[in-house]
């Protein structure tokens, strides 16, 4: 399988596309949304939740030959879920979670996570591949410090409580105080957005 590329992508699209058996919308999510959004670093794989109209579960073993026929016609790996929250233990509240359209193929439909949102998954697993896509992709976006910290911060609120959810608390912290520089300028102030973020997330300062 080859890295993904916008022309491995679009061919991936495409060959989903013929052989769907019903019309279904694909939300991008992971490496491939970078890509589209502005990421510069390479990924290997298309993670994306899969949505079929009228919820006809019926036919998802339809579906996923097609995904699985179209994922070796194009030489991509792919991920996907029928449910966006089985990708991470933190997830952004349905309320808050936004999308955009991006393109549609004949029967289907590509939408990407909002960037705000996007960076919600970005930031629990927290690699240094995932810093590089957060960078580069709010930068890209434009997305506002104010932006960011309170989908953060009610993702940590409402998720179920876990381990995860102290290391997710930890890693906004770090990002926005060793990277937030990067992305806002020199005048951003790191403890305001921090403090943004606890507010959101109801979190009570230590001292």
């Amino acid at each position: 399988m080859a890295v993904l590329s916008p022309v491995n992508l679009r061919k991936f699209f495409l060959a989903l596309a013929r052989r769907l058996p019903v019309p279904a919308t694909l939300v991008l999510t992971g490496g491939g949304a970078a890509m589209i959004l502005g990421g510069r670093r390479p990924t290997g794989d298309v993670d994306f939740n899969v949505l079929m109209k009228g919820g006809n579960v019926e036919l998802l073993a339809e579906v996923e030959s097609a995904i699985a026929a179209a994922s070796q016609e194009a030489g991509v790996v792919v991920q996907y879920s029928t449910d966006i929250d089985r990708w991470s233990q933190v997830t952004v509240p349905t309320r808050r979670r936004k999308v955009r359209f991006h393109r549609r193929y004949g029967k289907l439909t590509v939408q990407l996570l909002e960037p705000k949102c996007w960076a919600v998954y970005k930031l629990t697993r927290y690699l240094d591949s995932d810093v590089k896509d957060l960078v580069s992709v709010l930068t890209r976006q434009k997305v506002s410090w104010p932006g960011l910290a309170p989908p953060c911060g009610a993702s940590l609120r409402s998720s179920p409580r876990s381990t995860q959810l102290f290391l997710f608390r930890r890693q906004v912290e770090h990002f926005l105080t060793q990277h937030g520089t990067k992305i806002w300028g020199e005048r951003f102030n790191s403890e305001k957005a921090v403090a943004v973020f606890h507010r959101a997330g109801r979190i009570i300062p230590s001292n």
